[in-house]
């Protein structure tokens, strides 16, 4: 299973931007990447994830104005998935979790698909 790692959380005001970067510990050109999270008391949802090249992008519909506000990219070079997140709010507060699948399309919404997670990075957004 590859290994993974979730880094770039940490506390940010109503409006901040921060960067989540997902590192994997081999090549992940031939994985799908999503990105999920977990609030306290709440269930874990999607956020985004991002298909094998060329990089389909998906967003889900149950978070605010995920996709105007957060954009998930690769770079296979880096072995690493980053998910930017801009106009950040409370809500957004939560445990960001990454996980793969060696196949060539993500779902946001199913999280059984992955078969490897990282250990999250807490995400803040508070005055």
């Amino acid at each position: 299973q590859v290994q993974l790692v979730e880094s770039g959380g940490g506390l940010v005001q109503p409006g901040g931007s921060l960067r989540l970067s997902c590192t994997s510990s081999e090549p992940i050109e031939d994985y799908a990447i999503g990105w999920f999270r977990q609030a306290p008391g709440k269930e874990r949802e999607g956020v985004s994830c991002i298909s094998v090249p060329p990089d389909y992008e998906y967003y889900s519909d149950s978070v605010n104005s995920v996709r105007a506000r957060f954009t998930v990219s690769r770079d296979n070079a880096k072995n690493t998935v980053y998910l930017q997140m801009n106009s950040l709010e409370p809500e957004d507060t939560a445990v960001y979790y990454c996980g793969a699948v060696k196949r060539r399309l993500c779902s946001v919404y199913i999280a059984e698909i992955y078969k490897s997670w990282g250990q999250g990075t807490q995400v803040t957004v508070s005055s």
